[in-house]
């Protein structure tokens, strides 16, 4: 034991200034990540700004917050549309990054490759407001380039940014205009680094560029792409705030309405912050429960975040 612990001495100090080069990294996700987690008490309090965490008095039952966001006539409904929204980017968001990347790093030509990579890395930067903005240009009834062609051709409009039926497309459309090209730079650089002796030997035997792709590249980065979902599955429940509260309106209120939006107007905008809390309390014990048991059932296939 006490070899072992000279051992491990020897060893921090010898590699000293990769620890001092750690502390401000471990700093910052102390104060921002680990610290705020005691304000999750508020979620079994009747908070109060003036009295502050500690003088607020224990809500009557504890579980009182939870019990009223799960009695409310809209708890269903957000939790549905949460779902749904959120799975529907996911099953589409990864596939779509998968095969940009995939498409990239079979471009021959560097200087096309790198123009389709910053025009495509480029939305990512854009704020939702900005989308937004575009997004209208381009659909609006009145106004819309669009349905300005389709009037011309049809006669008629089309009331994409207000109808139920194309609002939950609409927003898996734009993340992935915003978020694809983004997305795509972690399976990359995963395909990156495969082993290039593979793909000399594949074309050795005559394999062509497709059987290549389906058996080395994809092989060769499956645990990226499991890691990435079971990182996104962790975050189920976020369907992506920013997004939704800027492009929804009442007319798609029945679809579009998500656990956040729900939480802003009934929470944080009558300032229950209490209410919010307990949500938010939720939202991350169902996604722990979620990444934790899709963990274990990837490690059977032999990849696993830890």
């Amino acid at each position: 034991m006490q070899l072992f612990q000279n051992r491990t001495i020897r060893t921090i100090f010898r590699k000293r200034a990769l620890y001092f080069m750690m502390i401000p990294g471990l700093a910052f996700f102390f104060v921002f990540n680990y610290m705020p987690m005691y304000g999750a008490v508020i979620a079994f309090k009747n908070y109060s700004i003036k009295k502050g965490i500690l003088g607020s008095p224990w809500a009557e039952p504890v579980f009182k917050y939870f019990i009223q966001f799960f009695k409310s006539p809209y708890c269903i409904t957000v939790l549905k549309n949460t779902l749904i929204i959120s799975l529907m980017k996911l099953v589409t968001t990864v596939p779509f990054a998968v095969f940009f990347a995939v498409a990239m790093t079979e471009v021959p030509s560097v200087r096309f490759r790198k123009m389709v990579q910053t025009v495509m890395y480029l939305p990512h930067f854009l704020s939702w407001i900005i989308v937004y903005g575009i997004v209208y240009a381009m659909l609006s009834e009145t106004r819309g380039i669009l349905n300005m062609l389709i009037k011309d051709i049809t006669g008629h409009t089309v009331n994409f940014l207000s109808s139920s039926s194309t609002f939950r497309p609409l927003l898996v459309a734009t993340d992935l205009w915003k978020e694809t090209g983004w997305n795509a730079i972690i399976y990359m650089a995963a395909i990156i680094g495969i082993d290039t002796s593979l793909y000399e030997a594949a074309r050795v035997d005559g394999a062509s560029r497709l059987q290549m792709i389906w058996h080395i590249t994809l092989p060769g980065i499956r645990s990226v792409i499991i890691i990435t979902l079971l990182l996104k599955t962790g975050s189920i429940l976020d369907a992506g705030f920013d997004q939704v509260y800027v492009m929804y309106n009442p007319q798609v209120m029945s679809v579009g309405d998500i656990i956040d939006t729900w939480v802003y107007r009934t929470g944080l905008a009558q300032w229950n912050f209490s209410l919010a809390t307990a949500v938010g309390l939720f939202k991350s014990v169902i996604g722990t429960i979620l990444l934790v048991s899709l963990n274990g059932l990837a490690r059977r296939w032999g990849e696993s975040l830890w």
